[in-house]
């Protein structure tokens, strides 16, 4: 019986999910969180404008709170909007921007490379679109766009790559667009970090390892001994030229 809770739960969240889908297109959806907590259940709601979420006076916040609570079973529903700071690192919101573009007529190709270059401009690491459907005529086929770096398989593919999924109406039939997002920042478990090499100094037959020197340091240390020269030199003209006035005045005494 847990397995069927398991399911039954997953579907109720994959349903709440499509109903936010539906309600929050204009708002730029950008995913939900669902949280069960001692004083009821807390949505949380990812939107690129929020203030379409909450609506004038909380009135869009109050019907989604009453549709989650009567249509789909929710201990008393508790709904908090979170702003998505930078939407081009979300795969969801930029899933739907695809499928708008390609609802006003735009060409796929275009779409998907000036959206790979917004998402590869945010930081990201890699990024994948797929755009699969009657793309091309009256058969069916799959455009696939890849750059950077993203995983496809094992556990960092399904722990650090984020995915949206978006469909669009068209007159030759329905389009799926697909993104996957590996985003900035994300350490994978293979990456291998290269220190510097370290200087040993002989000073009086005794090795002496000193710290990290970095090429910026080598080069600081260059310049200040230049100064050190160049001070020392201008020290030994000056000394110079007062013995030459010294001789001078004893010469013209005699």
């Amino acid at each position: 019986m847990i397995e069927k809770d398991f399911v039954t739960e997953g579907l109720r969240r994959t349903r709440i999910d499509e109903y936010l889908e539906k309600e929050l297109k204009r708002a730029g959806y950008g995913g939900m969180d669902v949280q069960i907590t001692p004083l009821g259940t807390m949505v949380k709601i990812y939107a690129e404008r929020p203030g379409m979420v909450i609506g004038r006076g909380g009135k869009n916040v109050k019907s989604i709170t009453q549709t989650l609570r009567n249509d789909f079973g929710l201990d008393n529903p508790q709904i908090e909007v979170q702003e998505v700071t930078v939407p081009e690192l979300n795969p969801k919101i930029m899933a739907y921007k695809i499928a708008n573009m390609l609802q006003r007529g735009m060409h796929f190709r275009r779409v998907a490379y000036s959206t790979i270059r917004r998402i590869m401009g945010a930081g990201a690491q890699g990024v994948e679109v797929i755009i699969s459907g009657k793309i091309r005529g009256s058969r069916s086929a799959v455009a696939k766009f890849v750059e950077g770096y993203i995983k496809k398989c094992g556990e960092p593919a399904t722990r650090f790559v984020e995915e949206g999924f978006a469909t669009v109406q068209l007159k030759p039939g329905v389009l799926g667009i697909y993104v996957r997002i590996m985003p900035p920042n994300t350490v994978l478990p293979d990456s291998v970090e290269i220190l510097p090499p370290k200087m040993t100094i002989v000073e009086d037959d005794v090795e002496v390892e000193s710290e990290e020197i970095t090429e910026e340091e080598i080069v600081e240390e260059e310049i200040i001994e230049e100064e050190e020269d160049f001070e020392e030199l201008e020290e030994v003209e000056v000394v110079e030229e007062e013995a030459a006035e010294e001789a001078e005045d004893s010469e013209d005494e005699e």
